[in-house]
């Protein structure tokens, strides 16, 4: 007789990595189809588990599922803008960008949905949660901008400005992602400066802050 091939050996996952997996699964089937689009059936043959199994951990079905995936992909997006408090404020502006872009392109369809909305499993919970992630960028802009108590002005420009770099990524992904991502880094960064200057003539704290980034650009040009 010929020796059968050996079978792999199956080994139990705990709760957590199970639960994780089944995020995994559900994320990278969010990040190419709009949730309304994708089925517990779907998450579990992605997973290679049961549909009852996928039930026993999300009971909630579906909408619970997709709460949760949203609030791992809305923690991965808020770390894009967690960049080290290092170097002129420019760079480090990019480098958030980079990331943030980064995000975009590998969810794609996802992301759309995530920040269009219109979805049918979409509740006041997971509006709260994307807009958890504008209000967490925008404070990760502030304290690199290393204003001690910034006024309503300087944070709703920086807030109008997070608004902005989501319609732009969501243009780019309509736009078959053109122009290229480094094109588009430097563009929204260009952009971050002139809101800052047109704000700057209204806001003395602002233009103190543009004041200074404009002598740290001459220091470092």
């Amino acid at each position: 007789m010929t020796p059968q091939a050996a079978t792999p050996a199956y080994r139990r996952l705990s709760v957590e990595e199970r639960r994780s997996q089944l995020l995994d699964a559900a994320l990278s089937l969010f990040a190419h189809r709009a949730p309304e689009e994708v089925s517990l059936d779907d998450v579990a043959e992605a997973a290679g588990v049961s549909r009852p199994l996928v039930y026993r951990y999300f009971p909630g079905g579906k909408q619970q599922l997709y709460e949760a995936a949203l609030r791992s992909a809305a923690e991965e997006l808020e770390h894009c803008f967690d960049e080290p408090r290092e170097g002129p404020l420019l760079p480090r502006l990019s480098r958030a960008l980079d990331r943030y872009l980064a995000f975009v392109d590998q969810h794609d369809a996802g992301f759309s949905a995530l920040l269009q909305g219109g979805s049918v499993v979409e509740t006041s919970r997971t509006t709260a949660i994307v807009d958890g992630v504008r209000r967490a960028a925008a404070q990760h802009i502030l304290s690199h901008l290393d204003v001690a108590d910034p006024g309503s002005r300087l944070r709703m420009t920086v807030r109008m400005w997070i608004t902005a770099v989501e319609a732009a990524s969501l243009i780019w992904l309509d736009e078959g992602k053109q122009p290229p991502v480094d094109e588009l880094r430097d563009w929204l960064v260009d952009q971050f400066v002139a809101v800052l200057s047109v704000t700057a003539r209204r806001d003395p704290q602002t233009a103190a802050l543009v004041d200074a980034l404009v002598d740290a650009l001459a220091a470092d040009g």
